[in-house]
Formats: C-alpha cells, structure tokens, sequence
C-alpha cells in the first residue's frame, strides 16, 4: 500500500519549489527528518503535521490523502 502522505509531501514540497532542507529549515527539523518523511520511513507527530499544512497552505486531510 502506498504511503498517501509521503507521496503528497514530496508533491507539495516541490509544487513550492522547496529543498528537503528549506522545508526542514521551516520547521526547525533536519533534512533527514523530511526525506525520512517522504521516503515512508518515518511520520511526523502531530504538532508538525500540522506545521507542514500550514507551511504548505494545505488542510492536514489534504496532506494525508484523505
């Protein structure tokens, strides 16, 4: 099953033309942090589920494909 979120990070992340590292850098994160994240390795927790919607301008259904 393919992991809705990370494919949608990755897709929203590049729709604003930003690096792993700008991203992670907003958020105050590492660039492994976000790679992980859209590589299906790892999720973020809540809070910065929510940092990452509003970053990206998106509801936190629209980030996770819902």
């Amino acid at each position: 099953m393919k992991n809705k979120f990370a494919e949608n990070m990755k897709l929203y992340r590049k729709a604003q033309h930003l690096t792993q590292a700008d991203v992670a850098q907003r958020l105050g994160t590492t660039q492994r942090a976000v790679s992980y994240w859209e590589t299906g390795v790892n999720q973020p927790d809540y809070d910065t589920l929510l940092a990452i919607s509003e970053l990206f301008d998106i509801s936190t259904d629209d980030l996770l494909g819902r």
